[in-house]
């Protein structure tokens, strides 16, 4: 039972508790760490067009699809089904690892362009890895707090 209190209950929250109840008040820092990583790529330059499509894919995606998660829980447009958790927990797993993909990705590009690319490309790069890689933690966390509550619901 104890797992279950920690990760706000076996019920998703709506109105103003999605944003005080953990783990759904990860979607906040989700929200700010997603686009910080989708600005800092779509202004960088990427030695390798298909890693950059491939990151920008996911930032956006991911983007868009917590900013209707948020909302629909907000307006409580779950109304406290079963389907809505393992919604939850499904798309915080692909979330998780989708991130992880492109973190990896964005970082070996940032490795190769060390040399070659202008002082402001590197570091923008750079701060797009460090951004991708604590969006991935945000969604690992949150993933593992979901499964946690599908599994008690």
């Amino acid at each position: 039972m104890a797992p279950a209190a920690a990760s706000g209950g076996s019920t998703l929250p709506s109105g103003f508790s999605v944003f005080t109840t953990f783990p759904d008040l990860l979607f906040i820092f989700e929200f700010i760490f997603g686009g910080l990583v989708w600005i800092l790529v779509a202004s960088s330059l990427v030695p390798w067009p298909l890693v950059q499509g491939w990151v920008m894919f996911v930032s956006v995606f991911c983007f868009v699809a917590t900013t209707t998660l948020i909302v629909l829980y907000f307006i409580g447009a779950h109304g406290g089904e079963a389907s809505w958790v393992t919604l939850d927990a499904a798309y915080h797993c692909t979330a998780a690892l989708f991130y992880l993909s492109a973190s990896v990705l964005e970082a070996l590009a940032t490795i190769t362009m060390q040399d070659g690319f202008t002082y402001r490309h590197y570091h923008e790069n750079i701060a797009a890895v460090v951004f991708s890689y604590v969006a991935t933690l945000l969604y690992v966390v949150h993933t593992v707090f979901s499964l946690i509550r599908w599994k008690s619901s």
